[in-house]
């Protein structure tokens, strides 16, 4: 598994894809906060977070577009499947790597709140600031971060899979990128009303399994710098049934 590990995690800086990733998603997230907390004069962070989540739709499929994809382009699936290495540890070997860039990308991204550290440090000491309160919650900044990780490794789960697949990896990008849509705006189904305020959806049954699907109705918790076990289950048993999916598609194809 190791060995995969470190190969996939060249790849990514062999590559144009890993530069691209971290390039764009820094970026994107320092302008972000920036505009959602410095230029919005506020300490809470939960905008930012939320706008993030759907950034991640299409900045997923980037790195797992091409795990699985590639091989069979390349025609080196056959390789890795007569390789001294188990299905589970090739698929693990992976995912693992593109789980790494994306932790990496989210963990240097929070330089982006040390400025609110630091405008709240001088508004502590008396000093004139723009924003009204007195700096940011630790905890729901770390809540949050948490969510985004548990969040992410679900999705790349995901990702993982249509990769498996698909041969083209323009192909397992859009895929990926309409089921993670998906599963990301489940919820905002429950949030439609008409002109009367009541919801669009009148059936409390299927509001409730709307909200217990929705990949973003587990985030709140952690947003509000709360432990959810429930969520932490939830996402983890999510990426440990896309990955299985993943093993048997490749335990198929080396036996059939």
């Amino acid at each position: 598994m190791f060995a995969i590990y470190r190969k996939e995690m060249r790849s990514y800086f062999i590559n144009p894809i890993g530069y691209v990733y971290l390039g764009v998603f820094l970026v994107f997230s320092a302008l972000l906060c920036c505009y959602t907390t410095l230029i919005a004069a506020t300490y809470d962070t939960s905008t930012y977070f939320t706008y993030l989540i759907f950034t991640f739709v299409i900045l997923i499929p980037i790195l797992t577009m091409r795990l699985f994809a590639e091989e069979r382009k390349l025609r080196t699936e056959q390789l890795l499947l007569t390789a001294p290495v188990t299905i589970t540890g090739m698929v693990l070997g992976k995912y693992f790597a593109a789980l790494t860039m994306y932790v990496g990308g989210i963990l240097i991204s929070c330089i982006n709140f040390i400025p609110l550290y630091i405008i709240g440090a001088a508004e502590s000491m008396g000093e004139d600031t723009a924003l009204t309160h007195i700096g940011p919650v630790t905890g729901e900044i770390v809540g949050s971060v948490l969510a985004l990780i548990l969040l992410g490794a679900a999705l790349i789960a995901v990702g993982t899979l249509i990769s498996a697949l698909t041969e083209n990896q323009l192909s397992a990008a859009v895929i990926t990128i309409g089921v993670i849509a998906a599963m990301v705006l489940l919820n905002v189904f429950n949030l439609l009303t008409d002109s009367d305020g009541q919801p669009i959806i009148a059936s409390y049954a299927v509001r409730f399994v709307l909200d217990w699907v929705s990949v973003i109705s587990r985030f709140s918790a952690f947003s509000q710098g709360i432990f959810d076990f429930s969520a932490l289950l939830y996402y983890v048993s999510l990426a440990f049934i896309f990955l299985f999916l993943t093993v048997r598609v490749y335990e198929k194809r080396r036996w059939g």
